[in-house]
């Protein structure tokens, strides 16, 4: 319930920054796992990990030798993702158009896979944009990115840049969740 309480906060603090007002459910979770594919990644990035459930939950899929930086604009919910006892955690406050910046600072290579809960619908095509670009530019050859957003306007950003995504669902969460998943070419 604190986990909640603190993730409703946040909502309140910056409502066009955080998605929903509860946290994503367990079945999103592990969608989530799925999509992205933690145990064959050496590099992960997490854009807007809220209060840490996703994290936990991709944390509990990786190998030993791998990183997760999760970076949020919220410092509050860095403060609380601190409190994770994992030393492949690093996280970070920041912005995800800044994603190069920060993955050289913390001594990180170019992601196996970027996944982001961060509302597109909020945020402005211009911005959408510059995320998508930042995103895709710092993906290693053969990387992945997956946006789970219950609107449509990472899609229509992501179409005109990357191409059309994969697409599923997950039912099981409030709101239900579209994912939409772009898998970069390896050259």
């Amino acid at each position: 319930m604190n986990e909640q309480w603190k993730f409703f906060q946040g909502f309140l603090r910056q409502p066009g920054q955080v998605g929903s007002v509860i946290p994503s459910s367990k079945a999103l979770e592990q969608h989530i796992v799925r999509q992205i594919d933690p145990e064959h990644a050496e590099t992960l990035v997490e854009l807007g990990p809220g209060t840490g459930g996703t994290t936990r939950a991709v944390l509990a899929a990786m190998t030993s030798s791998a990183r997760l930086l999760a970076i949020d604009i919220d410092p509050q919910f860095v403060r609380h993702l601190e409190a994770i006892d994992d030393p492949r955690l690093i996280p970070c406050t920041g912005t995800a158009n800044n994603l190069s910046e920060l993955l050289s600072q913390h001594g990180l290579a170019a992601p196996d896979v970027v996944f982001s809960g961060i509302p597109c619908s909020t945020m402005g095509d211009e911005l959408g944009r510059q995320v998508i670009e930042s995103v895709w530019s710092s993906l290693k050859p053969g990387g992945r990115f997956v946006a789970y957003q219950f609107r449509g306007a990472v899609k229509q950003i992501g179409e005109q840049i990357l191409g059309p995504p994969s697409v599923e669902w997950q039912w099981f969460n409030i709101p239900p969740m579209r994912f939409y998943r772009w898998d970069k070419p390896v050259q």
